[in-house]
């Protein structure tokens, strides 16, 4: 029986468990003026239109375990009180809907999850802002954290972004001993949002895997957050992988260029009166996607990345959060979009599985540790 592309890549994701590497909806859960980081009151169980990521769209995307972030922004006033809570708005979700999520502690849980029929939830932190103790580190992961993004948008004490101007060095001594702490726990080191120098000087320290959970090629789109090819085949030669992502102005060169009149303008921390204004520049940049969608583009980087550092060191990460998405990749229910098209461009059935969840699963054993005491 012959079938279709999009009920091969239905059929795949069935058998397969697809990670998805990054998703803010706990932060826009806190930010939310009704909920306010109440996740009863936002609802997950319930479709929201007028948003990316809820209960029933991770479920028609076929996603096995999500990646949720407790992210803060760098200026916050306050950042590990607010990161407290955007984590609390996880351990909210587990809490609310255990017939939906399950929590995802160890590499074992994303199978577990799957075999109950319901969604892995593995907490992630991104950027350190306001962590000058390793204690920290120590308390998010009794908390439930796995994966540490190491920085945002903006340049911290002890490590330089790829969107800011950087420090005296690319990693001080602080930032050495992070990265030690952070191998002993067992957690995911995630060089999103991390400068090029920066990368390397971590991959310099580390004794393991690492990740980018969420960027693009920088050779097909030239935005200095997307990772340059010697990053990437750095990360596959030490047994980790690159995550593509749905990002707008990572996607495509012409979306970018469109797009940073508007990104110079308003900065990196963008004041709550120029966000709507924000918005609708990126709305209409994505008619610099022309006549492809950003499936089409996704793909792109994807065979790039494979071609470049192999299908065993990718995955893809969509970092979806609510704001404008680029046509065909609008929200989590869009995953088997993207297989439906790299069937198309004859990915063979291993490369997707490994893709998929195979590749994430294969780096997170290379760095559980069970001798660390687990929470929960």
């Amino acid at each position: 029986m012959a079938y279709s592309v999009e009920n091969r890549a239905t059929r795949l994701l069935e058998r397969t468990r697809l990670v998805d590497g990054h998703n803010d909806l706990p932060y826009v859960i806190w930010r939310h003026r009704d909920a306010r980081g109440d996740a009863r009151v936002w609802d997950l169980a319930r479709e929201h239109p007028e948003h990316d990521t809820d209960i029933p769209k991770l479920r028609a995307g076929q996603v096995a375990t999500q990646i949720f972030t407790a992210f803060i922004p760098t200026a916050e006033n306050d950042p590990l009180r607010a990161r407290l809570e955007v984590i609390d708005v996880m351990l909210q979700m587990e809490q609310a809907w255990p017939e939906a999520f399950h929590p995802v502690l160890e590499p074992r849980d994303i199978a577990r999850a799957r075999k109950a029929g319901k969604i892995g939830l593995l907490k992630a932190v991104e950027g350190l802002v306001g962590v000058d103790n390793l204690a920290h580190l120590r308390l998010f992961h009794a908390m439930g954290i796995r994966l540490v993004t190491l920085c945002h948008n903006e340049t911290l004490p002890f490590i330089d972004s790829a969107t800011d101007v950087p420090g005296k060095q690319p990693l001080n001594e602080f930032g050495r001993a992070i990265i030690g702490e952070m191998e002993r726990l067992g957690l995911i080191i995630d060089l999103a949002h991390v400068s090029p120098l920066s990368q390397h000087a971590v991959m310099d320290v580390a004794t393991g895997p690492v990740i980018i959970s969420h960027a693009n090629a920088h050779a097909l789109c030239p935005h200095p957050r997307n990772a340059p090819d010697d990053v990437m085949r750095r990360i596959a030669d030490g047994g980790g992988m690159v995550m593509a992502t749905f990002v707008p102005v990572f996607l495509s060169p012409e979306v970018y260029s469109a797009m940073r009149p508007a990104m110079d303008r308003f900065g990196k921390a963008l004041p709550d009166m120029n966000r709507t204004a924000y918005q609708e520049t990126k709305r209409s940049a994505f008619a610099h996607f022309g006549t492809r969608d950003g499936v089409q583009w996704l793909c792109d980087h994807l065979d790039h990345m494979k071609n470049l550092i192999g299908a065993e060191a990718i995955g893809i990460g969509s970092d979806l959060y609510g704001g404008p998405k680029p046509p065909g990749l609008e929200d989590a229910s869009t995953f088997p979009r993207i297989f439906a098209e790299l069937i198309r461009r004859k990915w063979k059935t291993r490369e997707l599985e490994m893709l998929a969840g195979g590749n994430f699963e294969r780096v997170w054993r290379a760095l559980h540790r069970s001798d660390i005491r687990l929470a929960g």
